[in-house]
């Protein structure tokens, strides 16, 4: 009867072994897959840092100024001038589309909405 008992702790300290073995090398290689996605991750934001900046450099005003002037005959790009701008209150929207009428007050508006 005693045999029995050791065989069946050999085996099963066996099995324990094999499932802490197995489960070491998928904790190693969980930790390889997330060190690699670090590594990605770190390589995109420097990839987003040039392309912002890239974007800051070609949205330079001067710039876009010259490209103006260069392309007016085709564009037809004028300066915005203060005069241009006005209140939302003012913008006569379609009455099809929910939009409120003009003079309507969008604060009480939302109020209900919410």
């Amino acid at each position: 009867m005693r045999w029995l008992l050791y065989i069946t702790s050999g085996v099963s300290i066996m099995g324990l072994a094999f499932w802490a073995y197995s489960q070491n090398y998928q904790t190693q290689s969980a930790l390889r897959e997330a060190q690699s996605l670090q590594v990605e991750i770190g390589e995109l934001r420097e990839e987003l840092a040039v392309l912002r900046a890239e974007w800051a450099y070609l949205n330079r005003p001067d710039r876009l100024r010259e490209l103006a002037d260069l392309n007016f005959d085709r564009l037809g790009l004028l300066p915005l001038t203060p005069d241009q701008f006005a209140q939302v209150d003012l913008v006569g929207f379609p009455s099809d589309l929910g939009f409120p009428r003009v003079g309507v007050d969008l604060a009480a508006i939302l109020e209900d909405g919410e």
